[in-house]
């Protein structure tokens, strides 16, 4: 019960990246100039991002030939802490100024605040941000999320392979 939560928070924070400060453009409707997403910073990040990814399937391919139970608990164990180390770099990708709208990360700014107070986001939250964004900045916004989008799909299959086989016979 303990990893399904574990599971289900880490999903509910890899499907949520964007709008982390949502409500403060709600309330600064007259700051017209949005600060430009740090591509090369992000790029950089990334590069990190993919050698920690190429880790974790060589880690699950070990996974999945071993035969010795013990021998893969450890194994397991060792994706889970490459997979913690992943989180942390996809969440330092949406820090503060990084994609240029996500000042304060995911869970603890207004963000969580909005969602604990029944306001999800929506386009109503996010409206203004990307109204104010420069043609070039809508292009470094998207190149930055179809990047991460595509490490969001590749951690939640580790995830679920992880699970899976944790759950594999002990014997």
């Amino acid at each position: 019960m303990k990893d399904i939560f574990k599971f289900l928070m880490l999903v509910a924070a890899l499907s949520m990246p964007v709008a982390a400060h949502a409500a403060d453009n709600a309330n600064k409707e007259t700051k017209t100039e949005q600060a430009a997403p740090d591509v090369a910073k992000f790029d950089e990040q990334l590069a990190q991002a993919q050698k920690n990814m190429k880790k974790m399937q060589e880690q699950m391919d070990e996974i999945q030939k071993t035969q010795d139970p013990q021998a893969r608990q450890k194994l397991l164990q060792d994706h889970w802490a490459t997979m913690n180390n992943m989180m942390g770099m996809m969440h330092d990708m949406w820090g503060p100024g990084m994609m240029g709208c996500c000042g304060g990360g995911m869970m603890g700014g207004p963000m969580m605040g909005n969602m604990m107070n029944g306001h999800m986001m929506g386009w109503g939250n996010m409206s203004n941000y990307y109204s104010n964004l420069t043609p070039e900045q809508m292009k470094q916004r998207q190149y930055m999320m179809d990047q991460y989008m595509g490490m969001q799909q590749m951690m939640i299959d580790n995830m679920m392979m992880h699970q899976n086989w944790s759950n594999y016979p002990k014997q």
